[in-house]
């Protein structure tokens, strides 16, 4: 691995890092559009019971992602991480597609939310299966003193994802359609984009090569790639498991609600509240490879205890702080300070994860545990949100994503450093 070309393995890097960034953009469309396509699927009701069902539909998606998490992992770890990469952007283009196409509930009544909820079943499979096996690629394919600055680039197109799917509202919004059409049928643009995007990220996907740690360990893999064998390494599925459990809901919650939060709670206007948010997502996005770099030095762990240490203290006040009427500038600052905090957790997620697991179970390790708990915890999110603010109470939520990460908190405090005690590593040397 350390002698193969290094401009060769860039271009695989960004070849996968693309096609991440395409499944990510088909899903996030999803949340960013729901304010304009939630009452065509579910008229009845004000605005927040609109976007209370729409964020159902959006959690259902995350039932799947263990599933995809399941089988698409271990396929990855069986016949390779290409060929599950290759089926997980496939399966999000039909999910696009199909949305793209949907009639709404004045059409075909209660078949559109059924059928809405299919397509982001499917979807909800293919990211899940894309998590792990895009994790497990960027870090095999990464140089050893490098992996925490290239697999950080795994967030830097989920970030670049959610960002072209705000832009594209904010171009659709600005320049190309009213409100009227926005609300009417311009909402399906973005997944017929998305769609098309999926077929460019399948034919760059398909120029890939496998990795080197699993061409090496292919006979292996392919006998011991399944559940039982798994379950060998309890310790890293539950640092998987309670690592996550603070980082998605923080993840969640200041990328996918924030967006609504700003208009729902602070009393910005949808096109103010898609500024602010494609703003404080572009800052977002720049810092996740100098937090990954600073890992390469410093070590995971370190990143992990700011993270759990900052968004245990400082999540309850930056709400409060953003739920008062204010100017945008305002705003964006303390966004980005959530999203700066939030950093500490994406920026090394997907390189600590990758190396708890050895190379023939590494996919599914990865993937399967990091999917129940964000099918748990981070896709139910927005849903718990708008729910306890429907009750009254908005600040119970607040302390559930604190309390959150108490748990990430208190496995980091715990963990071994897994840069120095990399499976990865661990596996060259042999």
């Amino acid at each position: 691995m350390q002698n193969q070309f290094l401009p060769k393995r860039l271009r695989y890097i960004c070849s996968g890092c693309i096609g991440n960034l395409v499944e990510y953009f088909d899903w996030a469309i999803y949340a960013t559009f729901s304010l304009y396509f939630a009452p065509v699927f579910f008229p009845a009701g004000d605005q927040t019971a609109q976007l209370l069902n729409n964020a159902a539909v959006f959690a259902v998606g995350f039932i799947f992602r263990p599933l995809g998490g399941w089988l698409l992992g271990g396929l990855a770890d069986r016949k390779g991480r290409k060929a599950s990469l290759l089926l997980s952007v496939s399966l999000m283009c039909f999910g696009s597609l199909l949305i793209a196409c949907l009639p709404g509930y004045a059409t075909i009544g209660n078949w559109a939310p059924a059928l809405l909820v299919f397509a982001r079943m499917v979807q909800g499979f293919s990211l899940g299966g894309e998590y792990g096996s895009s994790a497990t690629y960027l870090s095999e394919m990464s140089t050893s003193d490098r992996r925490g600055f290239y697999s950080s680039f795994q967030y830097v197109t989920i970030v670049l994802g959610q960002l072209l799917a705000l832009g594209l509202l904010v171009l659709l919004q600005k320049v190309m359609l009213s409100s009227e059409q926005l609300h009417a049928w311009g909402w399906r643009i973005p997944f017929v984009v998305g769609a098309a995007l999926a077929i460019i990220a399948l034919w760059l996907r398909s120029h890939m090569a496998e990795t080197a740690d699993f061409v090496e360990h292919q006979s292996y893999s392919s006998s011991h790639a399944h559940l039982r064998e798994l379950l060998r390494y309890p310790g890293a599925i539950v640092t998987v498991i309670a690592l996550t459990a603070g980082g998605t809901v923080s993840f969640y919650t200041f990328t996918v609600y924030m967006q609504k939060y700003l208009v729902n709670t602070t009393g910005f206007s949808k096109d103010d509240a898609t500024l602010v948010s494609s703003l404080a997502l572009l800052f977002f996005m720049f810092i996740q490879p100098i937090f990954g770099l600073i890992s390469d030095y410093i070590g995971r762990r370190a990143m992990l205890i700011a993270f759990g240490v900052c968004a245990t203290a400082f999540t309850v006040p930056l709400f409060d702080l953003l739920s008062r009427p204010q100017s945008m500038a305002s705003a964006l600052m303390w966004y980005s300070c959530a999203l700066l905090i939030t950093s500490g957790y994406t920026s090394v997620n997907a390189i600590v994860k990758a190396e708890l697991f050895p190379v023939h179970i590494r996919a599914l390790g990865v993937g399967f545990p990091y999917a129940i708990t964000v099918s748990l915890l981070g896709g139910t999110a927005e849903y718990l949100a708008l729910w306890v603010k429907s009750l009254g109470h908005p600040e119970w939520f607040y302390y559930y994503v604190s309390g959150c990460a108490v748990c990430s908190l208190m496995v980091a405090l715990i963990m071994k450093e897994s840069k120095d005690h990399s499976a990865i590593d661990m596996e060259s040397s042999h």
